[in-house]
């Protein structure tokens, strides 16, 4: 009995001693890493905030896609450590116990490969969520085309998107789904303008006036800042029957070009009233002899 206890003593001392403290160097190690990783996202954060309120009022950044995507890998790499960590410490007690590694290993790589076969749509999901984070090719904010749904981005997770349509509708598409991206509103945005007048009207009149609108737009400290550079006016685009078309390009920050258009159609209309000049006359309509 004493020899019994004798020995058991010894094992706490030695092994269990080990154990015990390969169980608190992964909990403190794994402790220290999800530390610096959350210091250095709140770090870039805050660099990106600070970046953001000196940046010239012209640059189309979007800092709450920055932001969702840096939590969002941070989060990604808390969750690698974490499995790497606790992974070594198993392995590492497994050790101590005396316990095969062999077998061990042997059957979690068939049971792995049986895993993955069962999981493939969450593996697929998972690791396209991945790609798209660091390829950056869409963010929070932004307006996309999935082929399935169209539709502004709410939430970029590592396996699903969350998209809410014009109708409110929300759609959640898995990323390992998704086959192509159409991004409408990644760095600019493009306004277009059309502007319809009498085919009598003097074009380089209509379109003078339609430039000088560009510029006031351009110069108005409340439209500044959606505007990349000042609104192109292009010229005539077509000329169908008694109407004439003018077309108005204007780059601007993300996602604010139906804004600027909005704007520019009511300022082109106002200066075009106040010129005198005159719209398309309405289409010729043609009555029954019975009429």
């Amino acid at each position: 009995m004493t020899i019994e206890i004798a020995t058991v003593q010894e094992w706490l001392i030695t092994v269990g001693l080990r154990i015990v403290l390969v169980i608190v160097a992964a909990i403190v190690g794994r402790w220290l890493l999800h530390r610096a990783i959350g210091r250095i996202v709140a770090t870039v954060t805050a660099r990106n905030r600070r970046a953001d309120e000196e940046r010239p009022e012209r640059a189309a950044v979007n800092p709450d896609r920055q932001n969702q995507r840096i939590s969002t890998l941070g989060s990604l790499l808390r969750s690698i450590t974490t499995f790497t960590i606790a992974t070594i410490a198993v392995l590492t007690v497994m050790a101590l116990l005396g316990l095969p590694l062999g077998p061990v290993l042997a059957s979690a790589g068939v049971g792995g490969v049986a895993l993955g076969f069962g999981a493939q749509s969450l593996v697929k999901d998972f690791l396209s969520g991945v790609f798209m984070i660091f390829e950056d090719q869409y963010g929070v904010g932004d307006v996309i085309d999935t082929g399935e749904a169209i539709g502004t981005v709410e939430e970029v997770g590592l396996r699903i998107t969350r998209l809410r349509d014009a109708n409110g509708v929300v759609w959640y598409i898995r990323n390992g789904e998704v086959i192509r991206i159409g991004n409408r509103s990644q760095g600019w945005s493009v306004a277009m303008v059309d502007t319809s007048v009498s085919y009598a009207e003097n074009a380089e009149r209509v379109i003078a006036i339609i430039e000088r609108v560009a510029h006031e737009l351009d110069t108005d400290p409340a439209w500044r800042s959606k505007l990349l550079e000042e609104p192109n006016v292009v010229g005539v685009e077509s000329i169908v029957g008694t109407t004439m078309t003018i077309r108005t390009f204007a780059k601007c920050a993300a996602n604010e070009h139906f804004g600027v258009q909005r704007e520019l159609r009511e300022r082109i209309k106002a200066a075009l009233d106040e010129g005198g000049v005159q719209p398309p006359p309405p289409p010729l309509t043609t009555q029954g002899a019975g009429a």
